[in-house]
């Protein structure tokens, strides 16, 4: 079995790494995602979903999340091209939910992508190991 280890980018407790996104135009678009164990779904703004070409205004469902300001139902979409990790994944289903601005990243990738390729973090050492 072969081990694969990523570093991971940090600024302080908060750990992100870069993944490309691209839609049917096949136009690469770099995005910063926060690695967030917490969330279930990985997360990206409505607006860079659409500038790949993503619909957002007819999503393939919506689920029900708790968020800090309550429960929501934001749409899900499939991304026809994810890579993160060295994993490159066929229509990744992501939420397309705005978060509050920060400069450091677009995004979060959630447990859905980390369960997905067997992530380990490793959080002493700013990596993420796959197995």
């Amino acid at each position: 079995m072969t081990r694969r280890f990523y570093a991971l980018q940090r600024y302080g407790n908060l750990f992100w790494l870069k993944a490309v996104v691209m839609g049917e135009s096949r136009d690469p678009r770099v995005v910063r995602l926060l690695v967030d164990t917490g969330s279930s779904y990985t997360v990206m703004p409505p607006k860079v979903l659409m500038e790949i070409g993503c619909d957002v205004s007819a999503p393939n469902r919506r689920v029900a999340i708790m968020a800090a300001g309550g429960m929501m139902q934001p749409p899900v979409v499939n991304v026809p091209f994810f890579n993160c990790l060295g994993q490159q994944v066929e229509n990744f289903s992501v939420l397309a939910l705005n978060l509050p601005f920060n400069p450091l990243v677009n995004g979060l990738l959630g447990m859905d992508f980390l369960k997905h390729c067997g992530a380990t973090i490793q959080i002493r050492e700013s990596k993420i190991i796959l197995e």
